[in-house]
């Protein structure tokens, strides 16, 4: 994905496939122990050997169920939420119009990295930092992307050791660790920085069910939330394009989060299918390229794209017909608009 050269605006509800990716079958991977999706190294995990209690919470104006584990919230493995932009219950993120905000609101977050520039600083106890400036040199290589070691800059990407593989979604101010286990690979760190620059996980498509079968019998319990779509969730807009792209580099593991060694992901038809850690495919660029301009100056507004999801000023929209609607879990669907850099109901 390419960045715009605005700081306020990321599509982090997009899931990015392409159909000119084939990949073909694979047979079943010989895991059985209970951590088999770390394992395997192609599911990315924050703490592989720790379980919290799920609850949901509100993000964004989202409500997602979030794994409290060491007073962490972590989504779909590898995911974590901002506790000080996230509630227990709904917040006020949209005004009635004509009524001025008052106070701080809750998940107010700019998400885009600006001017297509993300700032990083390594931990020096992090060992193997080459897996870190190889996975850095892939992204440039192959979007618009530039990646600078931080001198003094406020907002940046902070890679550090951890117990596993995690990182937040989007540019959400400060420091945000990524953080890599010895285990994690420059597959694996590349696919972190997918989540810091705005990705999420390709099997939550809402479209999935017509491409993968969930097998819910396989998955251990207590962790079958991070198999929900965002359509589960109450939204349900289109995705960028038309296929479940099985070669993206966000895609799950068949085997992840499998409790006895049988895959928890199958193809529609039942058979299992190859995940890979080792580059960011056609359809992942082809949807960095949507959500970033071409950081030659000649991009000044965003591309927004009818039928996808945007986060702005903290708020996550739909597109449709050049209008923004939100999704609000009191009152369903309104037209909003940004007025003064706060949502307000049309």
């Amino acid at each position: 994905m390419k960045k715009l050269k605005i700081a306020l605006l990321l599509p982090v509800l997009a899931f990015f496939a392409c159909s000119e990716d084939p990949i073909n079958d694979q047979t079943k991977v010989n895991e059985t122990s209970e951590n088999a999706e770390f394992s395997d190294g192609l599911t990315e995990i924050a703490f592989p050997d720790d379980y919290g209690k799920v609850s949901d919470i509100y993000y964004t104006g989202l409500k997602m169920p979030v794994e409290n584990v060491n007073g962490k919230y972590v989504y779909q493995g590898d995911i974590l939420i901002p506790k000080d932009k996230a509630s227990k219950t709904p917040v006020k993120l949209v005004y009635e119009k004509g009524e001025v905000p008052s106070g701080k609101s809750v998940g107010r977050t700019s998400a885009y990295w600006p001017d297509n520039t993300v700032y990083y600083q390594i931990d020096s106890s992090l060992p193997n930092t080459s897996r870190v400036y190889d996975a850095i040199s892939h992204w440039e290589a192959n979007t618009n992307l530039e990646f600078v070691q931080r001198s003094g800059q406020s907002n940046y990407i902070y890679f550090t050791p951890g117990s596993g593989c995690s990182s937040y979604v989007g540019m959400i101010g400060g420091r945000q660790n990524i953080t890599l286990a010895d285990a994690c690979s420059t597959g694996n760190t590349i696919h972190e920085i997918g989540h810091a620059v705005g990705l999420w996980h390709e099997q939550s498509r809402v479209d999935r069910d017509n491409h993968i079968t969930i097998h819910w019998e396989n998955i251990q319990n207590g962790r079958e939330y991070n198999f929900e779509t965002y359509e589960q969730g109450g939204y349900d807009g289109e995705e960028f394009t038309t296929n479940l792209d099985f070669g993206s580099i966000m895609m799950y593991s068949p085997y992840a989060f499998s409790s006895n060694g049988q895959p928890t992901i199958t193809r529609a038809n039942g058979s299992t299918y190859s995940v890979q850690r080792s580059a960011l495919s056609s359809g992942d660029v082809q949807g960095v390229n949507s959500m970033y301009g071409s950081g030659d100056g000649s991009t000044t507004e965003p591309n927004y794209i009818n039928g996808e999801y945007y986060t702005i000023a903290g708020l996550t929209v739909f597109r449709s017909w050049g209008l923004w609607y939100y999704n609000s879990p009191s009152i369903g669907w309104r037209e909003v608009k940004l007025v003064n850099g706060y949502w307000s109901y049309v």
